[in-house]
């Protein structure tokens, strides 16, 4: 019971709901297999995240290892995001989750975002990036070297090297000839 106490993110008090799978543990730390987190956002939108596994020495009870993440999550529009990393750390005490290791974020509305790393602060919504940002928009492709999402994202910023390439929509081409 204490180290289930520890492992599951308190959001206003309330624990969300979750399964922490299978437990082992070695010397400091404990390993759960296939931990599963699934919960809604303060604007009642819902999200699902799993792990493959997830690590967290007892000496530093406030952090959490993760491995092969995958997250679900429903925009306002009502669209859903899915996002995926082969690693990354949950800091409990700040909200912070950084994502490293091929971070894959893809639209259910057709855009697609790959990065390096990403630091997320869960609680303001708040994403930033500070390796290079590949985007995939639905006419075209967008580059750069920084990215910051702010106000639960009701601003995206590149920065740092910008680049776009952007491909006509057909029709409009058609649309311009006399």
């Amino acid at each position: 019971m204490v180290v289930a106490v520890n492992y599951l993110p308190t959001v206003g008090g309330l624990r969300l709901p979750g399964d922490l799978g299978k437990l082992v543990i070695k010397g400091t730390k404990v390993t759960m297999q296939q931990p599963r987190l699934t919960g809604f956002t303060v604007d009642s939108r819902p999200y699902e995240f799993t792990a493959q596994s997830a690590e967290q020495d007892i000496t530093k009870p406030d952090v959490m290892e993760l491995h092969h993440i995958d997250a679900k999550v429903e925009m306002e529009d009502k669209s859903t995001v899915t996002v995926t990393s082969n690693s990354g750390t949950y800091d409990m005490k700040t909200e912070m989750l950084t994502l490293s290791e091929s971070v894959h974020l893809v639209s259910s509305t057709g855009y697609e975002v790959r990065m390096t790393e990403a630091v997320i602060d869960v609680h303001k919504g708040n994403v930033v990036s500070e390796k290079p940002v590949w985007v995939k928009l639905i006419n075209g492709v967008l580059t750069a070297n920084r990215l910051d999402v702010v106000d639960g994202g009701e601003v995206i910023r590149f920065s740092q090297g910008v680049s776009m390439t952007i491909k006509p929509d057909q029709d409009s081409t058609q649309a311009r000839k006399p």
